[in-house]
Parts: C-alpha cells; structure tokens; sequence
C-alpha cells in the first residue's frame, strides 16, 4: 500500500443528517417528521393533566345540573324536608296553573324583544361609527366599552336612584325639558317600572353589540368598500349590499347569544324593582329566583326545566332559519 494512501478500513465518512450518536432522525416521504407513537404512558400522562379540570367541572357543573333536575319531579319543600316523594310532573302542573305564570310570560316576552331591537341597532351604528379613523379613538372605545365592566346588579340600582321619584335625575331632566308637569314614579307602576329596567338594560347592552360588530367590521378589506366607491355605491347601498352580508354570521351568532344573556339576566331586575311592584315585572329567571327563596325547591327546578328546554328549542329553529337563509343569499 502506498504511502499517503488511507486505508477504507481506517476511511471515516461524515453524513450531515446523522447526530452524534450516528442514528438517523425518521422522517416521511415529504422530509418532515414521522409523528411520535401513542404509548400508554403518554396516554396516562394525558389523563393526569385534563383530571382536575374534569372533576371540577364534573362536580361544580354537571352535578348540580343533574341534582337540580331530579327535585323538579319530587316534592322537595323547604318547608318539609322529610317528604320528598316523587311526583311526576306535579311541578310543572304548579308552574302553569300559578297566577302569574302569565304575566312573567308577557313581562318575558317584552323584556327581550324590547331589549334587542335597540340594543343591536345602537350598537351597530356605534360600531361603525368607532371603525373610521378620528383624533381620540382609543379613548372613545373605552369610554362606550366601560358599561361591559361593572356588575348588572349595581347598573339596577344605579337607574334605581335615577328614576327615583323624589330626586331622581330623570324626572329633574325631563322637567327642565318641559317634557313633564310632575314627577312620575316611574318604579311604582308596573307599565313605567318595566320601562325602566328596559332602558337600564339597554343601555347595559348597547356595549356588546359594539364590541362584537366593530371586531367583525374591521376584518372587512378596504379594498372592497374602495371597489364599490369607484362603481358608484351610496352609503345605504354600500351598507346592505356589503358590509351586513360580509358580517351576518357574527351579527346571527351575536344576536342568538345576547338573546340567551337577557333571558337570563336577572341582575338588573333586582337591583332596580326587585319584581314589583305587586311582582308584575318579574321574568322567568327572577320568579324562578323568588320560588326559590320561599323554600320550593321543586316548583323552582321544573321552572328552570322549562327555561333550558324553550331556550333549547329556539336556538335549534333560530340556528336552522339563519342557516337556511345565509344559504339562500
């Protein structure tokens, strides 16, 4: 053998996808990496990590909800907690046959409607209002968003203290504006009390809306509303043709759940009438609340049956009517 001349034997080649230890990474035919196996000890480890928030939800969520719906078909009484037989839909026969069980329908049925409508008309108009480009933006967002940050409860007795019939700032503003003669109690009677707590409520979700909509406005391109300027679109055309197409599923989805909050926002209602006078503002949420403290726990719970099982049904036909017509357009 020449001199100068390595040996194969003593020939040590270098590959770069090699490591240290010379063992080659698996890769797939596309050159990523194969995805690691699904061992029983990783399944374990998985388990260890998701149990605590299984249990907690388990036990603060689904057992109640199981609990509280079994004394909606006994009589489950504070009053006689030694009897707690069952019986049937005896509950629900109580529900329908109370006196009020029309009046909080009504009252209900007024409560979100007359909440809605405003709420989402405002709220739209702010949301493009806040989209354009002007000196203290920032500032006017926090200002309209601030309402979203404090309790439902204080707001009622915010507007409790405002349309109070004695100093509150309502009857003095629409004195001055010669818009009255008197003071009205407006808290005293039941038409112009549950004007009251759907102006608070409005007010209150007025921000939501804005929230949600302004979100949905601004992934909205430029170039389009740029494009429809150039064929000579108006304002109105622009809005109706453009702008609620591209956004109708947020609005659709926006709508459903702030229909489902205000059925079941009992807040303000209590910080502001508490369900009077002669509980003639009360809602289902708020009855059901009452019926609870009077110690029928099983009335209560078929009540709230009720509620899960109407709200249930119109989010199922609410969805299916959306869907159909986004389809459609």
């Amino acid at each position: 053998m020449k001199a100068g001349t390595a040996s194969p034997r003593h020939e040590q080649t270098h590959h770069p996808s090699r490591g240290a230890g010379g063992a080659r990474p698996v890769r797939t035919a596309g050159g990523g990496r194969r995805k690691r196996e699904f061992t029983t000890r990783r399944g374990l480890v998985i388990c260890a990590f998701t149990a605590p928030a299984v249990i907690f939800v388990a036990v603060f969520t689904y057992y109640p909800m199981v609990a509280g719906s079994q004394m909606a078909f006994r009589h489950w009484n504070l009053a006689d907690l030694t009897d707690k037989s069952f019986v049937g839909l005896g509950n629900f026969q109580a529900v329908f046959d109370d006196p009020l069980w029309g009046t909080v329908l009504s009252n209900t049925a007024l409560w979100v409607v007359a909440s809605i409508v405003p709420q989402l008309v405002i709220g739209f108009a702010l949301a493009l209002w806040l989209r354009r480009r002007f000196r203290f933006r920032g500032l006017y967002q926090a200002l309209i968003f601030f309402p979203w940050a404090i309790s439902g409860f204080l707001i009622g007795i915010l507007f409790r203290w405002m349309f109070n019939s004695e100093f509150g700032v309502v009857n003095d503003l629409l004195m001055k504006a010669h818009l009255i003669d008197e003071p009205v109690a407006w808290l005293a009677d039941p038409k112009t009390a549950m004007v009251a707590i759907i102006v608070a409520n409005i007010w209150y979700g007025v921000t939501f809306f804005a929230i949600m909509i302004l979100a949905a406005l601004q992934s909205i391109p430029d170039e389009i509303y740029e494009a429809a300027a150039l064929d000579g679109a108006g304002k109105a055309r622009t809005l109706f043709r453009i702008t609620i197409p591209y956004i109708r599923a947020t609005l659709a989805l926006t709508v459903l759940l702030r229909v489902i909050w205000i059925f079941n926002f009992p807040d303000i209602i209590f910080g502001t009438t508490g369900g009077g006078p002669n509980n003639e503002t009360h809602i289902v949420t708020t009855w059901m609340i009452n019926i609870t403290q009077q110690g029928d726990y099983g009335k209560a719970s078929a009540l709230g049956l009720l509620v899960v099982a109407g709200l249930l049904l119109f989010s199922v036909f609410y969805l299916t009517a959306t869907r159909e017509r986004g389809a459609k357009s």
